[in-house]
């Protein structure tokens, strides 16, 4: 009976191996940092013209970048869930002072002001 169960166990362990299957048109990495960048630049842009509609900036950063936003979401879930995210923020972070190295200060003064240091500033 001993056996039974425990045969049973490891079935059970090796059947859950993943939470979740790789999406079919999986987002890149790089360029998933390349779109998070892309629209936390527009999510600013909005904040600065607050009569602007977030929803059609966000449409025309998956358009410049060639993803539809079902193939989005799902890579979105996929990283999460394989938490792999994290690395992927951290890059559309540096892309983004890349891209206004006037944020870096902003940042920093922040950074400072809440006691949080990410990664990339140390």
């Amino acid at each position: 009976m001993k056996k039974l169960i425990s045969f049973f166990v490891l079935i059970f362990l090796f059947s859950c191996g993943d939470y979740i299957d790789k999406p079919k048109n999986l987002v890149p990495k790089d360029q998933m940092a390349e779109i998070l960048a892309d629209m936390a630049i527009n999510d600013q842009a909005t904040f600065m013209f607050q009569n602007k509609n977030l929803e059609a900036g966000t449409r025309y950063v998956l358009k410049q970048h060639n993803v539809k936003s079902v193939d989005f979401v799902e890579s979105f879930r996929y990283y999460v869930t394989k938490k792999k995210m994290n690395d992927i923020a951290d890059n559309a972070q540096k892309i983004v002072l890349e891209k206004d190295p006037k944020a870096d200060k902003y940042i920093k003064d922040k950074l400072k002001n809440s006691g949080n240091v990410p990664p990339f500033a140390r």
